[in-house]
């Protein structure tokens, strides 16, 4: 199963450095069969770029939580067995995607598992601070916020092979 785990750029470097994506459980999302639901019309690579966007809207908490973190949103996705990924109920607080791409990942991941990197354009950075900034009020109802959350989907994630992501730390 490809599965899409938010990072950000330190998150990234622990990573590399240590080896493993983790500590386990993860928080990730995948293409789901409430996703196929939701998106009944939608082929394969249209479920997977949903699933993508949600784990991208999810770097934003992590960035939040780091705000020593360069403003940039990271994805890695990975392939994983199925046995290794338990589905999450969706959850309300979540958007559409959020909610109904969540699955968990039990274990840490070997970084060799990484079969590619998203990672925002430095020239979005600005976008990102106030996407970060806006998500308390956005969280709680502010339209306005929300609006500015969601600015920073106007950014397309760049595509990194995994022999490039650490040039992304230099």
């Amino acid at each position: 199963m490809r599965v899409y785990l938010p990072s950000t750029l330190s998150g990234l470097a622990r990573a590399l450095t240590s080896g493993e994506i983790g500590p386990a459980p993860l928080p990730a999302y995948a293409v789901t069969p409430a996703l196929r639901e939701w998106y009944s019309d939608a082929d394969l690579e249209e479920l997977e770029y949903a699933a993508l966007t949600a784990a991208a809207r999810a770097s934003l908490g992590l960035l939040a939580d780091d705000p020593g973190a360069a403003p940039r949103r990271v994805v890695l996705v990975v392939d994983l067995p199925d046995q290794a990924v338990a589905h999450e109920p969706g959850d309300a607080a979540l958007g559409d995607e959020e909610g109904r791409a969540a699955v968990r990942v039990a274990a840490p991941i070997p970084v060799q598992k990484i079969v590619s990197g998203h990672v925002d354009d430095p020239d979005a950075a600005a976008d990102i601070r106030a996407a970060v900034e806006a998500l308390p009020a956005a969280g709680a109802g502010d339209e306005d916020a929300r609006f500015t959350v969601d600015g920073a989907e106007g950014h397309e994630l760049m595509w990194y092979a995994t022999q490039e992501l650490s040039d992304l730390l230099r």
